[in-house]
């Protein structure tokens, strides 16, 4: 079997809940543009003002 076991995958912490998560594959290509955990953690973000650098103003 090969592969990597999953205590060798990288984490991060998330900024919202400070909580770490752990790569996933549907993540592989944007890995270094991950900043949080769920999709709750940045709609939380987006509620205190913390706004993605990639999100644009909407009207």
């Amino acid at each position: 079997m090969k592969g990597v076991r999953k205590a060798d995958l990288p984490t991060k912490t998330c900024p919202v809940c400070e909580r770490p998560f752990t790569w996933r594959k549907k993540w592989e290509r944007v890995w270094d543009e991950v900043k949080y955990c769920s999709d709750r953690c940045r709609g939380e973000a987006r509620g205190r003002g913390e706004r993605p650098k990639d999100a644009t103003p909407r009207s």
